[in-house]
């Protein structure tokens, strides 16, 4: 683990503020977790290094739905899986198996630096005042994210500045969010728009959509990606006034244009400038 670009501890160069994550003594350390990233869901689409921690380790941690992901990479290991909502237990028994000494593997869907598991366990590393780098090693080893495996599949809707909001109000209010996307779709950003919609919390996306049509002309467009690399994997393009035809859940990731996003085909492509500027 001591070759990551990612990795904390274990004396080499360390920026940040470590004088937060004090030792302390416990367990029968230093083991060392690994937070991975595993990406969009297609196995050949994880990182050779994510593989490469997953095999190496004797415990691996996840939400259900991404341990069967890989399950066949995962022969011979020690599973914990948990639920919806259980992000708090699954960090938690994250840092219990290292902290006694185990090599773990924590894994988060996408990258687990965006809405993922990274943030979470060094939060409550410093909480629990487990010392990074003494009773725990630790490497975070990044994956390919949904909006970029969603914009693949789309053309090139990201090829200039975007921003990236999530609909789901559970740990944010819904006026913060709100005021996110209208200074999004104000700035004239590509916007791209995480959980649009679960089984209790249908109303927001047709919220969203009035707001960034303040903003932006109704034939905008719009791509709205579901299970993007999966098993069910569906990929429509339409327009802002229409996306509301469309099937969304919490695998969606909706991208919407900024003002000179266009559609060519089954393509959205938002230009860059090199062909005003050079041609």
């Amino acid at each position: 683990m001591r070759g990551g670009s990612s990795f904390i501890g274990g004396g080499g160069a360390v920026t940040g503020p470590q004088t937060d994550i004090k030792k302390h003594d416990t367990g029968c350390g230093p083991g060392e977790l690994c937070i991975v990233g595993i990406g969009p869901g297609a196995l050949e689409h994880m990182s050779p290094k994510g593989r490469s921690a997953l095999e190496k380790s004797h415990v691996v941690v996840g939400y259900k739905t991404y341990i069967e992901l890989i399950r066949e990479l995962l022969i011979d290991k020690k599973i914990i899986s948990t639920g919806m909502k259980d992000e708090i237990k699954r960090a938690g028994q994250a840092l219990n198996e290292a902290t006694a000494g185990q090599k773990v593997a924590l894994v988060s869907g996408g990258d687990s630096g965006i809405y993922g598991m990274a943030g979470l366990v060094l939060e409550m590393a410093i909480r629990r005042n487990i010392g990074i780098g003494h009773d725990v090693l630790l490497e975070i080893i990044p994956g390919i994210p949904a909006f970029t495996a969603a914009a693949s599949l789309l053309g090139a809707p990201l090829m200039h500045d975007f921003a990236s909001v999530s609909l789901s109000d559970l740990l944010t209010p819904w006026e913060v969010i709100q005021n996110r996307i209208e200074m999004a779709a104000q700035g004239d950003f590509v916007i791209i728009l995480y959980n649009p919609k679960s089984k209790k919390r249908d109303w927001q996306l047709s919220t969203v959509k009035d707001i960034i049509l303040k903003y932006r002309r109704p034939e905008t467009p719009v791509g709205i990606v579901s299970s993007a690399t999966r098993e069910g994997q569906r990929i429509n393009v339409s327009t802002l006034s229409h996306m509301g035809r469309y099937e969304v859940d919490m695998q969606t990731i909706i991208i919407v244009g900024n003002s000179s996003t266009f559609r060519a085909g089954d393509f959205m492509i938002t230009p860059r400038g090199y062909l005003d500027k050079y041609l």
